[in-house]
């Protein structure tokens, strides 16, 4: 099966072929807004205006888009409480909560491997701009 093809009706999903809806999902858990939204509510249940003080950076917009999406996978519960002014409260689906802990474990080991990180990100932009400036000295 090539790459770009869907796959066949039955066949083991493989996130690698680009046609596996697999690979959809893992861009909506993953993404920027999804980790964090995921993360947030293995915490509690949070009101819309919670969750995106809790999201620092998160526009309205995005936040909404991002649950919506999140909740169509069923990885989130929308539960909206009929009451005026309205309450909509979001928390997670077991489903949910497996999914926030694999990719929350995924994040706290990042914060706790920062400093190498760092490391290693301005060792590559020193060796990329010396080759740059090899570069620039062949041209002239």
């Amino acid at each position: 099966m090539d790459a770009s093809e869907a796959p066949p009706p039955g066949a083991r999903p493989d996130v690698n072929a680009a046609g596996c809806p697999s690979r959809v999902m893992l861009e909506h858990i993953t993404s920027r807004w999804g980790v964090l939204a995921l993360a947030a509510l293995l915490e509690r249940t949070y009101r819309f205006s919670e969750l995106r003080r809790r999201v620092g950076g998160v526009s309205e917009k995005m936040l909404a888009q991002t649950l919506q999406t999140l909740e169509r996978d069923g990885f989130v519960r929308r539960e909206a409480h009929p009451v005026i002014p309205p309450r909509v409260e979001y928390s997670l689906t077991p489903l949910g909560q497996d999914a926030a802990r694999q990719v929350w474990a995924l994040a706290r080991w990042v914060e706790g491997h920062v400093p190498e990180i760092t490391t290693a990100r301005e060792r590559y932009d020193e060796v990329k701009a010396d080759r740059e400036a090899v570069r620039t000295e062949r041209a002239r």
